[in-house]
């Protein structure tokens, strides 16, 4: 076989469209399978039946691209600046620049681990192969490792096997597939020997092709491999991992726009500082370069990626506690900047467990949840036509659908252990989907067989000449039988699956087991109405995502029917809104302008394929919306990945979702995630808040240092300005971070991708307040100089110096009062319930005044002590902000600027 050929057969996508001569020529085998020369000379051109790894970077890498960030660029040079230029009495301040680094390099710490928890999504679906596989070669049947499949070989599947390879199926019996990890279709694939005509069609309904890593549930079968590898449907999905850029969140967006304004606003406040104080006031150069440095330094919160750091850190300890595992820090921010949620539709938004819903007997129709006797017939066929495996404990095994019914029968009391102790299976006629029924034959006690059939309601109506109406059997009429069709129907348009249930009593076994023996002349007992469930919490959240503002999508590999009924019983949709769901066939035929353009029109789409799950997230992402994509399966991956937010199933998983997520839901619950959302709102709120009151102290400083050096004052040193930024920055920015949730949060509408932590009236506060705080510190200093308690001048500008300092250090303290919201005032939001709150002000209290009233300390400090006068005005202009500043919040609240 030529490199060229292997080549177009690696790309084909239509094997299911062949026949089974043009496979087997195609792929040139026969029906004894591959040799072993032929094997090796395949596994050349091919490679081995695994997946690709990504090619991985060093922890030096990791750790260096960390300080791209321009934030950590600004710090870094803050810290060069505070090592290496000695400040106005020739001191390097080399512990204001070891915090500085010590921030910056735990930042990359955190950085480099998440980083390398993320590229665990391509690890985990090179670990997903099963181990081992059926393979018929040289005409005999081997166990050889999954990883030597070749093209060619032929695979032998039964049921508990994981399908090893892509395979087109050529013998299929009574074959039953579960796809749900690549599909998302909660049902098993009913596999048949076919050929499919037409284009596009979706992987969900390729009924005679097998995909690797699907498991097998019920029968068996055989198929060649026709796809190994990266080539496999897993394959694509895992390069579409690899190669999918992860998008850049809120927060790194904000904290790089913050960056980019502190650079430009410092640089040019600093050089018309240096230009003001030399050129127009003749002070010395050196001493006005370090003023400026000093003012640049005092300028920029080195502490704030640390502040939002932990204030992160503690939104994801609270999500925690409610089942919101977060793998990526950001992620909760970003989270409270949702507009969309994309979820998939089984196991998110329902139980992933076909649950029976109806039963139809004795001409009525009732819920799960009616009292129904153990005696009923439909209830024992049910049970007794069925393959299901019980185990030890109890726990049921096999196909969904089947496991289903045994576990009604458990609900309603009917103990089949117990049942098939007294009347045995003795023979059975297995399920076959040609004739869609299975057949099985117990024994009596009083020496007659029960044949219980069970399979689809028409096909079984077609051999059913009576029916059991309450326990009494009469003649099927054609009325009666117009009204059991009916019931069909109407539990159909409800999206459940149906099935038929009959019975008939023989006295003997037939020498020959056959369809037209076993199967005709049968007593109806009922219709059985199945689906996988919403959850129950799941109609609420979808209430208060959308009270939110939040748009809740169904993404799902169901057909359309079953999402239209799930999503309308979960309110995403209204009742007969057939316009608002959107088929993957539909989608292929709309191009990515088109899509766009209509995306906002659907809220269900079903039978979709992961790239059309991507295009669907990549398609809001367009119009400026935040998506959060939730998701269990490998096949959900990438989109997870894509998305702004990927959220992944704890508990029904797998590890490649799981590891492509930027938060993980414990509990599997998709209320979970308004929940999430509503702490992410909280956190972004909070971080506003403490970017709120480090800038307004910061502007604060700046504009009493610029304005000082314009008038030829000396207010504030730089030491005084480090000790500032320590003592009061740090323990109040971070305890606002655990303020607790405002109570209009989530009837607010999402904030949007463009906003910022300047939105908000955020910006127009920081601006006002630190004018306020700069005004306030420059009166006081001014009043000191005005009527002072000294005579000499030396001691008249140490108090006035005292005074400044003490004023600007306790108004920042009263101000963090003022932070707690934007508008509403502080007796509102409760300035004392954050008791965190309260002991980080007294704290910083404490280290400001002992600066001040220990001996020792002020003469280090250069500060002096001051009498109670002083202290009267100190205290009465620190305190002034709040009442001003609730002045301001009652007019803005009164032209209902809120």
């Amino acid at each position: 076989m030529s490199e060229r050929n292997v080549k177009k057969k690696q790309v084909i996508q239509d094997f299911y469209s062949q026949t089974e001569d043009e496979v087997f020529n195609l792929l040139e085998t026969k029906s004894e399978g591959l040799s072993e020369i032929e094997v090796n000379d395949r596994l050349e051109l091919y490679g081995t039946n695994e997946l690709e790894g990504t090619k991985k970077k060093s922890l030096l890498q990791k750790f260096f691209e960390q300080f791209k960030d321009l934030m950590i660029l600004i710090l870094l040079v803050a810290a060069g600046v505070s090592a290496m230029v000695p400040n106005a009495e020739g001191h390097r301040e080399w512990v204001d620049a070891l915090i500085i680094l010590s921030v910056v390099i735990i930042n990359a710490v955190m950085g480099v681990i998440q980083e390398a928890k993320a590229e665990q999504a391509i690890e985990a679906l090179r670990e997903m192969s099963t181990p081992n596989a059926n393979v018929f070669r040289n005409g005999h049947s081997l166990s050889v490792s999954s990883t030597e499949l070749v093209p060619g070989d032929l695979v032998l599947l039964e049921a508990g096997d994981v399908v090893p390879a892509d395979i087109r199926l050529i013998e299929a019996s009574s074959l039953k597939i579960e796809e749900a990890a690549l599909t998302g279709e909660s049902v098993p694939v009913e596999k048949e020997v076919t050929i499919l005509k037409g284009k596009d069609i979706g992987i969900g309904d390729r009924i005679n092709m097998a995909y690797s890593n699907s498991n097998v549930t019920y029968g068996r079968g055989k198929g060649i491999v026709v796809n190994t590898g990266m080539s496999t449907e897993v394959g694509k999905i895992a390069g579409m991992l690899a190669n999918t850029n992860e998008t850049e969140t809120p927060l790194k967006r904000n904290l790089n726009q913050l960056g980019k304004f502190l650079t430009f606003s410092i640089l040019i406040i600093a050089v018309i500082m240096f230009f003001v104080g030399t050129v127009i006031n003749g002070r010395d150069w050196v001493e006005m370069l370090l003023t400026s440095i000093s003012l640049a330094v005092a300028a920029i919160p080195e502490g704030l990626p640390a502040i939002v750091t932990i204030i992160l850190a503690l939104g994801t300890q609270v999500m925690a506690k409610r089942n919101a595992m977060i793998r990526k820090l950001p992620a909760v921010e970003t989270l409270g900047a949702t507009d969309i949620i994309a979820s998939d539709k089984t196991g998110t938004l329902t139980l992933n467990q076909m649950t029976v819903e109806k039963l139809y007997f004795d001409d009525f129709q009732h819920d799960a949840k009616d009292t129904i006797s153990t005696d009923n017939m439909a209830i024992k066929i049910m049970n007794y036509a069925n393959d299901t495996r019980i185990g030890q404990e109890g726990n049921l095994m096999g196909d969904p659908t089947e496991t289903a019914l045994i576990q009604f029968g458990r609900d309603k009391g009917f103990n089949i252990l117990e049942e098939i102790v007294e009347e045995p299976r003795v023979a059975d006629l297995p399920f076959d989907s040609d004739r869609k029924l299975m057949s099985t034959i117990h024994q009596l006690k009083d020496g007659r067989l029960l044949v219980a059939v069970k399979g689809a309601p028409d096909v079984l109506l077609d051999r059913t000449n009576e029916i059991l109406l309450n326990n009494h059997v009469t003649v099927m009429t054609a009325d009666v039988k117009q009204s059991i069709l009916q019931n069909n129907t109407n539990m159909a348009k409800q999206a459940l699956r149906v099935l038929g249930m009959a019975y008939k009593y023989i006295e003997t076994i037939p020498e020959k087991l056959n369809s037209e023996d076993l199967e005709n002349n049968l007593i109806f007992a009922g219709l059985v109405g199945m689906i996988d469930p919403e959850r129950a919490e799941a109609a609420d959240a979808v209430r208060v995502a959308k009270e939110a503002g939040i748009r809740p999508i169904m993404i799902t590999g169901d057909h359309r029917d079953t999402a239209e009924a799930i999503a309308e019983r979960l309110g995403i949709i209204r009742p007969g809104d057939d316009s608002a769901i959107l088929t993957g066939t539909e989608l292929n035929q709309l191009t990515d302008k088109e899509l766009a353009k209509n995306i906002s029109k659907y809220s269900v789409y079903a039978r979709v394929s992961p790239e059309h799950k991507v295009r669907i997230v990549k398609a809001w992402q367009n119009e400026g919306k935040v998506v959060a994509m939730t998701g269990d399966g490998v096949n959900d991956a990438p989109s997870l990945k894509q998305a702004d937010i990927g959220v992944g199933m704890g508990i029904t998983g797998t590890e490649v979702s799981k590891g492509a997520s930027d938060m993980v839901l414990a509990d599997d619950n998709f209320a979970t995630i308004v929940v999430a959302v509503e702490e992410g709102r909280k956190v972004f709120s909070n971080i506003q808040k403490a970017i709120q009151y480090l800038m307004a102290a910061n502007l604060g400083e700046v504009l009493t240092l610029f304005i000082a050096t314009l008038l030829g004052w000396g207010t504030l040193l730089p030491i005084h300005l480090l000790w500032i930024n320590l003592v009061t920055d740090t323990f109040p920015a971070i305890a606002l971070g655990l303020e607790p949730t405002e109570k209009d949060l989530m009837s607010q509408k999402p904030r949007g991708k463009n906003s910022n932590f300047f939105s908000g009236g955020v910006m127009s506060s920081i601006i006002y307040q630190g004018i306020l705080e700069a005004a306030t510190v420059l009166f006081v200093y001014w009043s000191a100089i005005q009527w002072p308690v000294h005579e000499a001048y030396d001691l008249i500008h140490a108090d006035a110096l005292t005074m400044a300092f003490a004023t600007l250090g306790l108004m920042q303290l009263f101000h963090a009062f003022n932070v707690k919201s934007v508008y509403q005032s502080i007796f509102k939001v409760g300035a004392f319930k954050n008791k965190s709150f309260n002991w980080a002000i007294l704290l910083s209290f404490v280290l400001m005044m002992g600066i001040i009233l220990i001996p020792g300390l002020n003469d280090i400090f250069k500060v002096t002590s001051l009498n109670w006068y002083q202290w009267a005005i100190v205290s009465a202009a620190a305190f002034a902000i709040i009442p001003v500043v609730e002045i301001v919040k009652a007019v803005q609240r009164a032209v209902g600027k809120e």
